[in-house]
C-alpha cells in the first residue's frame, strides 16, 4: 500500500488540478471519492496507539475484521446512515494552571475525518495563502518563524500588531463555516458528512452535552476547518481589502490561530488596529484585549546603545526582540518565552516527583525524551542560553527529587554529578537555523 499519510488517488489529483486551475470554481462530485480503498488508507494512517473514543474500540480491535468493518462503514456513508458518535472529552494542563479540553473521536469517526481532510485539503491547499503555515503539509512553525524574521529584517517593518484570539476553535460559527465551504464545495453529500463531524455531542464522564458553535480541539478535521475559517475571515480580507487601502508595506504571518502583522507606516498600523476587532466580531470571534496590541518594532539605529532595542512581542512560544550580532549589527532574534520555560520546568518537576522511586535508568530515558522534544523545537540559533538554563534547571530538579527517595542516605551534589556521567542529560544544541 502507498504511504497513507500522502494518500493521493487519481480522483484526488483531478480535484487538485481543477482547484488550482480555477480558484473560483465550485467543485461537484467529491463524495464518491471516498472509496473503501481510501477508508482503508485512512485507517492505516491512524497512530497505533490512537486514543479510544466513547465506544472503547482500539485501532487494533477495529482492525481484527478490517475489511468487513470498512465495507460496512462505506455502505452507511453511501446510504446516508452514517452517524458520528459523541466525542469523549479529556482535559490537559496548560499555562497558568488552567486545563485545555480535548475531544477524542471513536476510531471509525477518525477514519471518516481523515478521508474528509484528504478531499478538502486537495482543494484548499490550492487556495491557502503562502503566509499561512499551520497544519499544512510540508510546513512547520519554524517556517513561520523564518518568514516572520525575514519580514522584519528585510521588509522594512516598523510596527507589529500582535494578536490573540480567545477560545478560537470553540468560537467558530458553524453556519458561517459551512457558508465558507460552499464557496468552493458544491457537493452537498460531502458537506453533510462535514456537518455530521461538526454537530456532535460531547461525553464528559457520564455527562452529555451539545454545543451550537465550535469545532472539537483534538479531532483530525478541526485544524483544516479552522484554517478554512481564518482563510476567509483574515487572510483573504487582508490581501484583498486591507493591503490595497494602505500607503506602505504590510505583511501577515499566520500559524493556525496565532498571527502577527507587520507594517511599514504607523498610520497604516493604526488603521488596521482600529478595524480588525470589528472584522472578527462579524464572525463571532473575539480578540483578547490584554494580548492584542500594537507596538513599535523598527530596526534600531546603528548608534543606538547595546541592549536598548525597542519592545518585544511573543509568537509561537518565542519572544522576539532586537539584539546586536557578533559583528555589531542589529538583528531580529528569538528566545524562549519565560512562560514556556517555566512550563517546561514545572513539567519536569511534576515528572520527577511522581516517578522518583522508579529506577534511575527509567527516569533518565523519560527525561531524555522530554528535554529532546523541547530542544528540537526551541533549539534555534541565538537561543542556546535558554537551552542551557533549562538543562541546568532540569539537573537541579532531578537531583532534588532523587535526594528525597531515602531519608537514610543523602545524595550529595558530588555523587549526583558522578551519576550524570553515566546518565547525562542532552547537551543543548542548535537544531534549526531561523536567520543568518
Amino acid at each position: 500500500m502507498a504511504k497513507t499519510s500522502d494518500y493521493v488517488s487519481p480522483g484526488l489529483l483531478k480535484v487538485m488540478e481543477r482547484a488550482k486551475r480555477d480558484p473560483n470554481e465550485r467543485l461537484l462530485s467529491l463524495a464518491h471519492l471516498i472509496t473503501p480503498l481510501m477508508l482503508m488508507a485512512a485507517y492505516q494512517d491512524l497512530r497505533k496507539d490512537a486514543a479510544v473514543g466513547v465506544d472503547g474500540v482500539t485501532k487494533e480491535a477495529y482492525g481484527e475484521n478490517l475489511e468487513q468493518n470498512i465495507m460496512a462503514l462505506h455502505g452507511r456513508m453511501k446510504s446516508g446512515g452514517y452517524r458520528h458518535q459523541p466525542i469523549r472529552r479529556v482535559e490537559i494542563p496548560k499555562e497558568g494552571g488552567k486545563l485545555r479540553p480535548l475531544g477524542i473521536s471513536a476510531i471509525v469517526d477518525k477514519i471518516v475525518q481523515r478521508a474528509l481532510v484528504w478531499i478538502l485539503g486537495a482543494i484548499y491547499e490550492q487556495d491557502f495563502k503562502p503566509f499561512s503555515y499551520g497544519f499544512r503539509p510540508g510546513l512547520s512553525a519554524h517556517d513561520a518563524l523564518r518568514a516572520l524574521n525575514q519580514m522584519i529584517y528585510q521588509g522594512g517593518v516598523n510596527y507589529i500588531l500582535e494578536a490573540d484570539i480567545k477560545a478560537y476553535f470553540d468560537s467558530i460559527n458553524r453556519k458561517q463555516l459551512m457558508d465558507f465551504l460552499r464557496i468552493r464545495v458544491a457537493d452537498e453529500s460531502l458537506l453533510r458528512l462535514v456537518g455530521k463531524c461538526l454537530h456532535v455531542g460531547v461525553m464528559d464522564g457520564e455527562d452529555y452535552s451539545e454545543s451550537e458553535d465550535g469545532t472539537t480541539q483534538g479531532s483530525i478535521i478541526s485544524p483544516l476547518l479552522g484554517n478554512v475559517y481564518l482563510h476567509y475571515v483574515l487572510d483573504v480580507w487582508f490581501e484583498q481589502e486591507v493591503k490595497p487601502r494602505l500607503k506602505g508595506k504590510a505583511y501577515l504571518v499566520r500559524y493556525a490561530d496565532d498571527f502577527v502583522m507587520g507594517f511599514e507606516l504607523e498610520e497604516d498600523a493604526k488603521r488596521v488596529y482600529e478595524v480588525i476587532e470589528k472584522r472578527f466580531e462579524k464572525y463571532h470571534l473575539e480578540l483578547h484585549p490584554d494580548k492584542t496590541r500594537l507596538l513599535s518594532f523598527g530596526k534600531p539605529l546603528a548608534s543606538q546603545e547595546r541592549g536598548k532595542g525597542p519592545g518585544t512581542f511573543d509568537f509561537l512560544g518565542f519572544t522576539h526582540y532586537w539584539r546586536r550580532s557578533p559583528k555589531g549589527f542589529w538583528v531580529p532574534a528569538l528566545k524562549t518565552r519565560k512562560a514556556r520555560l517555566r512550563k517546561a520546568n514545572l513539567a519536569i518537576t511534576d515528572f520527577c516527583k511522581r516517578h522518583r522511586h522508579k529506577p534511575v535508568k527509567e527516569q533518565h530515558a523519560a527525561l531524555i525524551r522530554r528535554l529532546r522534544g523541547h530542544m528540537n523545537y526551541f533549539g534555534v540559533n541565538g537561543n542556546i542560553r535558554a537551552l542551557r538554563i533549562l538543562k541546568a534547571q532540569a539537573e537541579r530538579i532531578w537531583h532534588n527529587w532523587l535526594n528525597r527517595r531515602s531519608q537514610r542516605s543523602r545524595l550529595t551534589w558530588g555523587r549526583f554529578k558522578d551519576l550524570l556521567k553515566d546518565f547525562p542529560l542532552p547537551t543543548p544544541q542548535i537544531k534549526v537555523q531561523i536567520w543568518g
